[in-house]
């Protein structure tokens, strides 16, 4: 991305704030001033100490407004200080705002492409580094450049011919600058990129440490991992090599520069001429040109830091807004409407794919009216689960229609449909907080009573009744202080406690005891009269109940009807069930015979 495109867009969010910016301007200007009259004050000082005469009440008051301008600069910059780090912020409050709210936005399938550590980094790290931007850059290199512009005007003031001298050497950083601007840029960018693969791995590597220890991957795992921490160190020396050879070499000028004023000038002092030009210049004049020599190349030097800093901004914004860029592949359409579902779902010759070509669901056709309990059994893989994330839109069909209540989902607003829409999945996810604020989301609506009154409907109130803090009780990250089978509990009452007009069961009792299954059991049998339900179960002890069960074999319905229709068949479904039965009926036999 081109370095124009980058500033405007990191502009456009400046924009809200144009006028705190023009307050710190104001305050740069001021600070600027005082910093290019001191070494005339200074100067002035001594050169009435040189006189036969010397009027101290002079020196004085030039001491007392030297003193003044100086505890008045630090003042004003105490205050532009805090007005561009408050600024700053503001701006990267928003940004990460408007990161975070982008991610959400994404797809299933984009957030199964891009890692999770990656998108962490983009709205922490990569956001962070903006706002040295923000707060120091943009108004530093207005100042030290206004400074330099100021003091070359008080050196030409004060002595035309050597500010030329100095003014020669402008041309030899401006080239390094160039030069070193390419180098600068790759190496930041290369950082970024390792910083952001680091936390990717990172993420990845903590949350599954449980089966690198059970398979006992430690050595592998800290292997891949010193690779990674060694690609960043690399990319991190190479930036570091770059700009230690940056700094220093302008640094080295400045000493040149010093050293040539400083002869020419001293020479002057008893007489000199550089090239046939005679130079004119007093000892006090000197001193103000030396000082002035430092204030011209320390802004110099800084602009060369801020350099450093600008391009690792520049680097940090274009990884942010290329996760900006993504455009969601899910989004309403322009005339998508809000509506209360009532749980009609109809599939009208459906076609879908994950990876272009390999089709999981191939012309799939099926009604379920309102309150009816629809189940899907089949093989691993032939597109049971798939069917409730399309119903759910978490992935767009390639062909066909899906209907809710007649409408195509398409034409609904996706906050709509997926508010009314209640989900209990296999890997349940809790958030770290209480059991409370994990049944109601933070829907601060919901009360206490109606958290309870869910958690009585699921049979949870069984373990929340033997905590001390009850549904106040903390949850640790994802729940690890819970059992599978209480955290289950714990996502059916937060399903049941929004009210949705449609039950999505993907794998619920999957890797739940036979207990806590039966626990589930009944209080679906509570529900299940109120709302249209869809379940997929390998179990099909669960689904048993259901009004209608769609048998799928490689993405295609092959039987649909009732568990007992389906068993008179004696086609796939039968055999399925006969093949649990048989082994339930080996694992009774085996109980009894060690009992």
């Amino acid at each position: 991305m081109k370095d124009t495109r980058l500033f405007k867009r990191l502009f456009a969010y400046m924009k809200p704030y144009l006028l705190r910016y023009v307050v710190a301007i104001v305050f740069m200007i001021i600070i600027v001033g005082i910093d290019v009259i001191s070494p005339l004050l200074i100067s002035a000082s001594l050169a009435e100490l040189g006189k036969e005469v010397i009027d101290f009440n002079k020196i004085v008051m030039y001491f007392i407004v030297c003193l003044g301008l100086t505890l008045l600069m630090y003042v004003i910059q105490f205050l532009q200080t805090m007005l561009l780090h408050y600024t700053g912020q503001r701006i990267v409050y928003k940004i990460r705002e408007d990161v975070f709210a982008h991610i959400q936005s994404l797809s299933h399938h984009q957030f199964n492409e891009i890692p999770v550590g990656t998108l962490v980094t983009r709205d922490t790290s990569d956001v962070n580094v903006l706002f040295q931007l923000y707060t120091n850059v943009i108004i530093s290199v207005l100042k030290n450049t206004a400074t330099i512009v100021g003091v070359f005007i008080a050196m030409v003031l004060l002595n035309a011919k050597l500010a030329i001298i100095v003014l020669c050497i402008l041309p030899i950083i401006l080239i390094l600058t160039i030069v070193f601007r390419k180098f600068l840029r790759k190496v930041h960018r290369q950082v970024r990129t390792e910083v952001s693969n680091m936390n990717a791995f990172l993420s990845e590597n903590i949350s599954g440490i449980k089966i690198t220890q059970i398979f006992s991957q430690e050595e592998k795992k800290y292997n891949e991992f010193k690779e990674a921490n060694t690609r960043l160190r690399k990319s991190t020396f190479k930036e570091i090599f770059t700009f230690g050879i940056f700094r220093p070499s302008v640094y080295l000028i400045y000493i040149l520069t010093v050293i040539i004023i400083i002869y020419v000038g001293s020479n002057e002092a008893i007489g000199f001429s550089l090239f046939g030009v005679a130079i004119a210049i007093t000892y006090d004049q000197l001193y103000a040109f030396y000082q002035y020599i430092s204030k011209f190349f320390n802004p110099i030097q800084m602009l060369a830091d801020q350099y450093n800093t600008l391009q690792s901004a520049f680097a940090a914004a274009e990884k942010i807004f290329t996760v900006l860029d993504i455009e969601p592949e899910i989004k309403d359409s322009e005339n998508a409407i809000d509506i209360e579902l009532k749980g009609n779902i109809e599939f009208k010759n459906v076609w879908f794919y994950y990876v272009e070509g390999e089709w999981i669901l191939k012309d799939v056709s099926f009604k379920i009216n309102v309150n009816q309990c629809a189940a899907f059994v089949g093989a691993t893989g032939a597109g049971k689960s798939t069917i409730l994330g399309l119903i759910t839109r978490n992935y767009d069909i390639q062909k066909g229609e899906i209907l809710i209540d007649g409408i195509n989902i398409k034409d609904i607003k996706i906050s709509s449909l997926r508010s009314q829409i209640g989900q209990m999945l296999q890997d349940v996810f809790l958030f770290s907080g209480t059991l409370a604020s994990n049944i109601r989301l933070d829907e601060e609506s919901i009360t206490d009573e109606e958290v309870i009154k869910a958690c009585e409907e699921v049979n949870a109130m069984s373990f929340i009744n033997q905590l001390d803090e009850g549904i106040n009780a903390p949850v640790g990250e994802r729940g690890n202080n819970l059992s599978l089978g209480q955290r289950q509990l714990i996502s059916f009452a937060r399903t049941l406690v929004h009210k949705p007009k449609i039950m999505i069961l993907d794998e619920a009792t999957a890797n739940i005891d036979t207990e806590t299954e039966k626990m589930i059991q009944d209080s679906l049998e509570k529900v299940i009269k109120n709302n249209t339900m869809l379940m997929v179960a390998h179990r099909l002890s669960t689904i048993q109940h259901a009004d209608i069960i769609f048998v799928f074999d490689h993405g295609r319905i092959i039987e649909q009807g009732s568990h007992q229709d389906l068993l008179k068949l004696k086609g796939r479904y039968y055999q399925l069930f006969m093949l649990q039965f048989q082994k339930n009926e080996l694992k009774n036999i085996t109980q009894k015979a060690l009992n």
